[in-house]
């Protein structure tokens, strides 16, 4: 493990607010503890540089150091404990769906039951196990096959058996298989778990891949088998409850969030939504290495006191030679206004992403990061902490849940995302602050308000701000989210949009711990992975996930353009597509600029135009009046079209040659109410701010609009 890190409880909050900060520290000695606030977190020294203010804390001192450890696996235990007391016989049975038959040393636990325990072993072998006493069946499980799957122990409690039954497929069954019991072990009141055995606070063995209705079965008395317990998955489907329909009423509890709203062995491909047949939607999958909230005990706290600033703040704590810092951000007070302007922070990306491991990560990206004293470590190589929804679980399933209760290493100062190319190679968080800096080296004042806030307390969130400004990537976004932007905008607020690729992907918030968050990567985008059929529409709020577009709200719809392309990180220019003699509407832009060409430098990359593009459209919802006033141009060869635009090898969505589709629009127009819009279409931008000690071309376009957005 990492010998220095840590996380917070929340990564926002308003005055009055308490933030709990959770670290482990393999130190031998104390750590310290301090607080900073960030003005810009880029570590490359053809910038400015890591900017942090000291701030006074009551929490500032020494700790003792201790290791929290880490417990991945997703798996489920009964409330209680069932007791079969007189019971002649048991019966464990569940549908399966395995995942990993092949590449694991250990076995895998379907249903335990104190010393009973069905199991997929090494191989795909299936096995029962009561005791010391251990039965296989004759063949292999075949992985992402569905199977009837049980093992019984004979009523005079001497013969131990076990079997499955291949389901939809056609396979051969593995021969079920029996042997003698040497010694009956004692039976006394035990939890019920699925996934995974649970011993003293422990887990292990979990299973990989789905579950569906687990069952216990027993001979009273001789009598014919009595059901004890059956566990019904399809039952509150968006809770972490699992409900059994038993004569017990034996419920119980899942732990790190395995993947609900899973079709099931009886999924026919007639319905696509579980809400309009949850009985073929009764499957989990479960995984070996969830790991949504790492339970971490706290540290210290942090009460945010009345007097302190809205801004990004961090936690920096050190031992020895190993340092670390926990950011979070500062709203103001509820209800109340201390800037004319207003910074959303994407929080809810930064937790999609989080802990991103590029899978064109090479350890010679270090060389960087140790030269530039930047943030020494990587996803990519500590996936122990849980990987970001960009990743695949071990089962090569896709990641559908992501979470900021963990150490989150793409969120802290420092971190290089790409360790080639121009610039600083700075993604989310980071790359974020380069506004900041941008708004303290300008002198405009500024609140923070995250995605977090706007998804609890809707428009009121950002009501009666002047403008209200994006960073760099504002991708996820809840129904909750853009209808608070979209009533700002329409209400006569004033919105920047500084990115790319944003309003993009629908999320849900889990209705029991909203740090958890979903994503289904459904039908269409540029996707790191695709859901399964059947699976797209999300388990926290049953709506249809994917992208915005397919559910009818383009970004084109609020931000007046949306994303078109993508390459690798590198970066291109604007050229202005209006004179000095274009209409006043639009023309106060670029009061000042007399260039034609706009950004052809920048820390992301290189210049103000790259990566990820945005272009107009009104087709897909763009004002008719919208105004675009420069578009970006030479991009390189590893540009593409996304997905959605492109409908086959020679034809495009709409209907122009894919070259010119290939661009980021920087466009202005005037919205319903009085509202007001600019949106530059690339995720680079932000990173040509600080060039030349934050006086260039982008600058003063960014200046021009902001001062007249703050305007009265």
């Amino acid at each position: 493990m990492i010998p220095l890190i840590g996380y917070a409880d929340r990564l926002s909050g308003r005055p009055g607010d308490t933030i709990g900060f959770k670290v482990s520290s393999a130190g031998g000695e104390p750590f310290t503890a301090s607080l900073v606030r960030i003005v810009c977190s880029d570590p490359n020294p053809a910038g400015p540089g890591i900017l942090e203010e000291q701030v006074p804390a009551d929490f500032a001192g020494e700790y003792p150091s201790r290791v929290q450890p880490l417990k991945p696996g997703s798996w489920g235990r009964s409330d209680g404990t069932l007791d079969l007391d007189g019971a002649r016989g048991l019966r464990l049975s569940a549908l399966i769906w395995p995942t990993r038959t092949d590449e694991v040393s250990d076995r895998q636990t379907v249903l335990a039951w104190g010393p009973v325990a069905l199991d997929l072993a090494p191989g795909g072998l299936l096995e029962a196990r009561v005791g010391d006493t251990v039965v296989q069946a004759h063949g292999k499980l075949h992985g992402r096959h569905w199977y009837s799957a049980w093992m019984s122990l004979s009523a005079d409690g001497r013969t131990l058996s076990v079997g499955a039954d291949p389901l939809g497929h056609g396979g051969e069954a593995p021969r079920a298989a029996s042997a003698p019991m040497e010694a009956l072990p004692g039976l006394a009141p035990a939890p019920v778990t699925v996934a995974a055995e649970a011993w003293e606070g422990d887990t292990r063995h979990v299973f990989n891949g789905k579950i569906e209705a687990p069952a216990i079965h027993a001979d009273a008395d001789g009598a014919e088998a009595a059901l004890a317990l059956r566990w019904d998955f399809a039952r509150e489907m968006s809770s972490t409850r699992i409900v059994d329909t038993g004569p017990k009423g034996l419920h119980g509890q899942l732990f790190n969030y395995p993947a609900r709203a899973m079709t099931g062995a009886s999924w026919t491909g007639e319905e696509m939504c579980w809400r309009h047949a949850p009985g073929q939607y009764g499957a989990i999958h479960f995984h070996d290495d969830d790991l949504y909230d790492a339970g971490w005990e706290t540290d210290f706290s942090f009460t945010i006191p009345e007097d302190l600033p809205s801004g990004i703040y961090a936690a920096r704590i050190a031992c020895g030679a190993h340092e670390d810092a926990i950011p979070f951000f500062v709203a103001p007070p509820r209800g109340e206004r201390r800037a004319r302007l207003c910074v959303l922070v994407s929080t809810f990306t930064y937790a999609i992403y989080g802990n991103h491991a590029r899978p064109d990560f090479v350890p010679a990206w270090k060389a960087r990061f140790e030269a530039w004293n930047a943030y020494p470590w990587n996803p990519a190589e500590h996936p122990e902490y849980g990987l970001s929804t960009y990743n695949y679980h071990s089962d090569r399933s896709g990641i559908c849940h992501g979470s900021h209760l963990r150490p989150l290493m793409n969120l802290k100062p420092g971190y290089l995302t790409f360790g080639y190319g121009e610039g600083s190679g700075l993604r989310h968080f980071p790359a974020d602050t380069h506004l900041i800096a941008w708004l303290h080296a300008k002198g405009i004042d500024y609140d923070i308000v995250t995605d977090r806030e706007l998804h609890e307390e809707g428009g009121a969130a950002i009501a009666g701000y002047k403008a209200v400004v994006t960073g760099t990537h504002p991708e996820y976004h809840t129904r909750e989210t853009l209808d608070a932007l979209q009533t700002y905008r329409d209400t006569g607020g004033r919105l920047i949009y500084l990115g790319g690729n944003g309003f993009y992907w629908r999320i849900a918030v889990h209705p029991e711990n909203p740090d958890i968050l979903e994503i289904r990567r459904g039908e269409g985008g540029i996707r790191a992975w695709a859901a399964e059929p059947g699976e797209y529409y999300n388990a926290f709020d049953g709506a249809y996930g994917g992208l915005w577009r397919r559910s009818g709200r383009p970004p084109q719809m609020l931000a007046g353009i949306g994303f078109s392309a993508q390459g690798q990180f590198e970066a291109s220019y604007y050229r202005r597509r209006i004179g000095p003699d274009a209409p006043p509407s639009a023309a106060w832009i670029f009061e000042g600029v007399d260039d034609e060409i706009i950004g052809n430098f920048g820390l992301s990359a290189g210049g103000a135009a790259g990566f990820e593009l945005d272009r107009a459209d009104v087709r897909l919802g763009s004002p008719e009046d919208i105004e675009v006033v420069a578009s970006s141009e030479a991009h390189g060869s590893t540009f593409v079209l996304v997905p959605e635009e492109q409908l086959t090898h020679i034809t495009t969505w709409p209907g122009e040659p894919w070259q010119k589709l290939i661009r980021a629009d920087m466009a202005y127009f005037r919205a319903p109410g009085g509202g007001e819009v600019f949106a530059t279409g690339s995720i680079t931008f932000c990173g040509s701010l600080p060039h030349n000690g934050f006086e260039n071309n982008v600058s003063r376009v960014l200046e021009n609009v902001m001062r007249r957005f703050l305007r009265d």
